[in-house]
């Protein structure tokens, strides 16, 4: 007890010297205020990271590096260029996440705004379990043998609710009966996509963003277009079930595997599965403290 007080005094001590630092007028106010900026600050960036805006907030660091530099070597034309470009970008950045700055919105406006605020950030996030891969290879396979198309997108850590929005809800465990009885021929859900979040099918007849790329082949279809665009823009592994040949594949960063077995798609689920998530600063700074106790109780053991 002893020693807490006097780290306890000596942190008063420090503290009340630096606010009396001669043109340095810090109160209670402005610490309040930091912390809110910082709060604020972190969960804008936590928000981003779960977007497809992280890849362009990552583009931009850049850019702004690049100005940076001009700035330093006084590249007169390309610092112009920059201050012409600032506006129309800001314009278009509203234009083109105007999905994602919705749901931040609708977020802020929700009843579970305040204790989400308060999350020191995603933690860890629940994983898909290996019965969940058997019932994905089980069901995929069985409809391949029946050639009944499916496409289904096994959402990682970009969230995907801009499109999961498009579908109907159907939050339920992952079954191979469920998958099954969803793609199967003139069922209402069976046209569309399947998004899974760990564990369960949340949302069917989801529409996805049909790739561009000019290296697909002519011969694919809808299906295999919505996988690829979906693996564009997210880093979800989206499988397919051919309607024509029965056969399966994967799409996964803008890559297609075509005709694979149940051995490979296993073996590319458990990839997912097994892709490292960090924890958040504060969830780091906790689980350091909780082994800290621990170890000081059992060093007075």
């Amino acid at each position: 007890m002893d020693n807490v007080s006097g780290v306890l005094i000596r942190f008063k001590d420090q503290f009340l010297t630096f606010t009396n630092v001669p043109g340095i007028k810090i109160g209670v106010i402005d610490i309040i205020e930091i912390l809110i900026i910082s709060v604020l600050f972190y969960h804008i960036l936590l928000w981003i990271k779960t977007t497809r805006a992280w890849n362009l907030f990552k583009g931009l660091i850049i850019i702004l590096l690049f100005v940076l530099v001009a700035a330093l070597f006084q590249m007169d034309t390309i610092l112009w260029l920059a201050e012409k470009l600032f506006n129309i970008g800001l314009v278009a950045l509203v234009v083109i996440f105007q999905p994602e700055l919705r749901n931040a919105l609708e977020n802020i406006g929700g009843k579970t705004f305040l204790g989400d605020f308060f999350n020191t950030g995603r933690g860890e996030i629940e994983k898909f379990s290996d019965k969940t891969i058997d019932e994905l290879v089980r069901a995929c396979f069985a409809m391949g043998r029946v050639k009944t198309g499916a496409l289904i997108v096994m959402e990682d850590e970009i969230n995907l609710g801009e499109y999961i929005r498009t579908g109907i809800d159907v939050d339920a465990i992952l079954t191979s009966q469920l998958l099954i009885n969803i793609f199967e021929k003139n069922t209402p859900l069976h046209d569309g996509a399947v998004i899974v979040r760990g564990n369960r099918v949340v949302s069917a007849t989801c529409y996805l963003p049909l790739s561009d790329s000019l290296s697909l082949s002519k011969d694919l279809g809808t299906r295999h277009r919505a996988a690829v665009g979906v693996s564009e823009v997210s880093d979800s592994l989206t499988i397919i079930v051919s309607e024509e040949t029965g056969s399966v594949s994967t799409a996964y960063k803008g890559q297609i595997e075509h005709d694979i077995d149940a051995d490979h798609l296993r073996t590319q689920l458990k990839l997912l599965q097994n892709r490292h998530r960090e924890p958040g600063k504060f969830e780091l700074i906790k689980r350091r403290f909780k082994n800290g106790k621990e170890a000081s109780k059992n060093l007075h053991k």
